[in-house]
């Protein structure tokens, strides 16, 4: 398997690399443009492609896994393609807990990748598909800069930056008090900050479910309260925020207060912006409420917004089977290993499957 090597192009704010595979009479060609923004422009994602074999096919797929800087996954990246000679036109996957994704179905043409990521530079590209052995694609992605020194009280930006990679190396330990304190200390110096209670809220429910899994006696509630404490305070600045009220209703269904998650999450759901996530969720608290057929109308409007995420259809599998529908679960069994073969969803379907068909 042959890599190739990045050469810089003529195009300002872009550059193209072409990456042949020797056992292979197919190519991958990839243009990054790179996003500005007002502060600086986004770091490009680095693309490995490999070449399954020369076997030439109209229908191909691609899998991959979203990276940050630092080598460790993206969990909930989202990468799309459009292509709008193709049919469907776009396709949309989501990273999962190990920052893998996959796209099935993508015919031979030009497509266009963009790359997302809560708190990361957004990068797009340009790729050619000519092979039927599916490019497996690796993006890193590079944190969003910090604001300038006037949103953040004249403070030295390195310090900061600094403080902020400091917090995110006791969070990615898992030492969540820790991490929690040193949020909580950047945002006394940058009130300007509001954001990171997004960050400390994420650490408090990380908490509560360690807490939960190391001992299933313990209350781990007034945790999960204080996760809502800090979405209520990103609130009370930015009361727009969905991602705040999102957080609150999440929170809520952890937590168990299914009365609250359903309010939550409905006044979510209504948001503009709102998420496959959000649906999928809403869908579980209709369903603990006993509401069948609204559970069912949000498990579908989350598999819509993501074709290629075997949750909400696993989900819908589940309930058609619980309603004695045996054809009808198969079926969306068989979809879930077609549509995300690398969950863990798959494998439960694949094993329902064998076992329903007996």
């Amino acid at each position: 398997m042959g890599f190739g090597i990045w050469d810089s192009g003529f195009v300002p704010n872009s550059f193209k690399s072409q990456i042949p595979n020797p056992e292979s009479q197919s190519q991958l060609y990839w243009t990054v443009r790179h996003r500005h923004d007002i502060f600086r422009s986004a770091l490009v994602a680095v693309l490995i492609a490999v070449l399954a074999g020369p076997v030439a096919a109209q229908i191909g797929r691609i899998v991959g896994v979203v990276r940050d800087e630092r080598g460790q996954p993206i969990k909930g990246a989202t990468v799309a393609a459009e292509n709008p000679d193709a049919s469907p036109k776009s396709l949309t996957a989501t990273t999962d807990d190990k920052g893998r994704f996959a796209m099935i179905g993508l015919r031979s043409g030009f497509w266009t990748l963009v790359a997302r990521a809560p708190g990361f530079e957004t990068e797009s590209g340009r790729l050619q598909v000519r092979a039927a052995g599916a490019p497996a694609l690796t993006f890193t992605l590079q944190k969003k800069p910090l604001p300038p020194p006037s949103a953040i009280g004249g403070l030295a930006a390195k310090d900061l930056q600094t403080d902020l990679q400091e917090a995110d190396q006791l969070y990615n330990s898992k030492r969540w008090d820790d991490a929690i304190q040193k949020y909580q200390a950047i945002l006394t110096k940058a009130p300007a900050l509001s954001v990171i209670n997004l960050q400390i809220a994420q650490a408090y429910r990380n908490k509560a479910d360690d807490l939960s899994a190391q001992d299933r006696k313990a209350d781990a509630r007034p945790v999960y309260d204080q996760a809502i404490g800090a979405y209520e305070a990103l609130l009370r600045i930015d009361p727009g925020s969905d991602k705040a009220k999102i957080g609150i209703g999440m929170t809520n269904l952890e937590k168990g207060d299914i009365e609250a998650a359903e309010k939550a999450l409905d006044e979510a759901a209504r948001a503009a912006n709102a998420t496959r996530e959000v649906f999928y969720n809403l869908g579980e608290v209709k369903s603990a409420r006993g509401k069948n057929d609204d559970a069912t109308k949000a498990y579908e409007r989350a598999a819509e917004m993501d074709p290629y995420w075997g949750k909400p259809v696993f989900a819908l599998g589940k309930a058609a089977l619980d309603h004695g529908n045996k054809t009808g679960a198969i079926q969306y069994f068989e979809k879930v290993v077609a549509v995300d073969p690398i969950s863990p969803e798959a494998v439960q379907s694949q094993a329902l499957v064998d076992q329903l068909k007996k």
